[in-house]
């Protein structure tokens, strides 16, 4: 029996998104679960496409990085709970804030190798709802009692139960290998790289610019699905300047002289999902639905900012992207100048700075501003961490085919973990 020959891969098509507004945490979504939120932003994309009948998609991939127990099967829930068929398989994934474009990744490589002809892939993460651990003392002694033979073996062990280990474990946003918040880290890489508070501030600014210019003309009109009695990103400043920014104090970084990263340039903790419709060329022609923009390449890395960012170095915790995307374009015979659009997640106005000047270090041609974030990005909209991902893939391919011409986007996502994520997206 001869092998079975791979197929030929098929260009993947970005049909769509659809997210609800974020919001910042403990505010209008405080209340709202993953599955919620998730489940929203997905019955917004059935309703737009018309998704309602058995067999519309092949598969949903979604994740979430701040899950509750209950969320274990956070995916296949979602679908169960939403307008699309109950009979749709789903999966969850998750690479902490790269989780919203690795799972459009995996669900393209299915429609280019031509296992599924639709996919819908999203994320979803609540500041607001994050799980509470049980004190592990506390755990270690109810297993212990659990374990017991006997009446009298299990009153021994919840004797040693204290009134300390009654308080929960709370999530914390730090790096289990070095104890430092992500904040912490991007201060680190800031100062590495000589990034300074007013180049912050005026990037933090223009995003607000930018993405409040984007919904005066319509632009999410498409995109954003209305929830909970909010329109809008919440975290919108649309009088953001330079002048006001500069007036924040400092909050991370502050162990060094002349900190410069602050809430202003740093985006907050935010509730919020977004999903994304991927097809085959085929699948769209058939349903009468023209890509916005084509998947084309993508590209994963990681840095040891162990040893790297601690020591000061330039292996910061957010800098992996500065080695994946000199090696996708690389790969894909393509300079920066060829894109007319890049999108490169603020999860600090410091961290995009440093990856711009990485990249020119490592021999690329500099980012054009003018084609940086044009509709507005994290520091703006906020960052659910695994909703971003998605999000950014479903504005970008907008933006490309709001252009209606042949044009190319660099998406560049930064994660904790000292990793990254990028891709690239095409129209023509």
């Amino acid at each position: 029996m001869s092998p079975l020959k791979p197929p030929a891969a098929r260009r993947v098509a970005i049909i769509g998104g659809a997210r609800i507004p974020f919001a910042r945490s403990d505010g209008p979504y405080a209340t709202a679960s993953n599955q919620e939120m998730l489940t929203a932003a997905l019955d917004g994309l059935v309703e737009r496409y018309g998704l309602q009948e058995p067999g519309a998609v092949g598969e949903f991939v979604a994740g979430a990085v701040l899950k509750h127990a209950r969320d274990f099967n956070l995916a296949r829930e979602t679908v169960l709970g939403s307008k699309l068929d109950a009979r749709t398989p789903a999966y969850d994934i998750q690479q902490a804030c790269g989780t919203g474009l690795q799972a459009v990744i995996a669900a393209a490589n299915k429609i280019a190798l031509g296992q599924t002809e639709s996919a819908v892939a999203g994320g979803a993460d609540t500041a607001s709802d994050a799980p509470l651990g049980v004190n592990d003392r506390l755990r270690r002694i109810l297993l212990e009692a659990r374990r017991a033979k006997s009446a009298g073996g299990r009153l021994k062990a919840l004797a040693r139960v204290r009134p300390s280990h009654l308080i929960p474990d709370i999530p914390r946003n730090a790096e289990p290998r070095t104890g430092l918040s992500m904040g912490e880290h991007a201060a680190v890489t800031a100062r590495a790289w000589g990034i300074t508070r007013e180049a912050q501030d005026e990037l933090a600014a223009a995003s607000h610019q930018k993405l409040a210019a984007a919904y005066e003309r319509g632009f999410f009109r498409d995109l954003v699905i209305p929830f909970r009695d909010l329109a809008r990103d919440q975290n919108l400043r649309p009088g953001s300047t330079t002048a006001k920014l500069a007036a924040l104090k400092p909050v991370f970084g502050l162990d060094a002289p002349n900190p410069t990263m602050t809430a202003g340039n740093s985006t907050p903790l935010t509730d919020g999902a977004a999903t994304v419709l991927l097809a085959s060329e085929e699948w769209a022609e058939a349903r009468g639905l023209e890509p916005l923009a084509y998947l084309t390449a993508y590209e994963t890395a990681a840095v040891d900012f162990v040893a790297g960012d601690v020591a000061g170095g330039e292996d910061g915790l957010l800098m992996a992207p500065a080695y994946a995307v000199p090696r996708m374009l690389e790969r894909a015979g393509l300079g920066i100048e060829d894109f007319d659009l890049v999108e490169i997640h603020e999860a600090f106005a410091s961290q995009v700075l440093a990856t711009l000047a990485a990249w020119e270090k490592r021999g690329l041609t500099p980012v054009d501003r003018a084609r940086l974030n044009v509709a507005g990005s994290s520091l703006a909209t906020g960052h659910p961490f695994a909703a971003t991902g998605a999000r950014i893939v479903a504005t970008l391919a907008g933006l490309l085919a709001e252009r209606d011409a042949p044009g190319r986007g660099l998406i560049s996502v930064c994660a904790a973990g000292g990793q990254g994520v990028t891709a690239i997206l095409e129209r023509n």
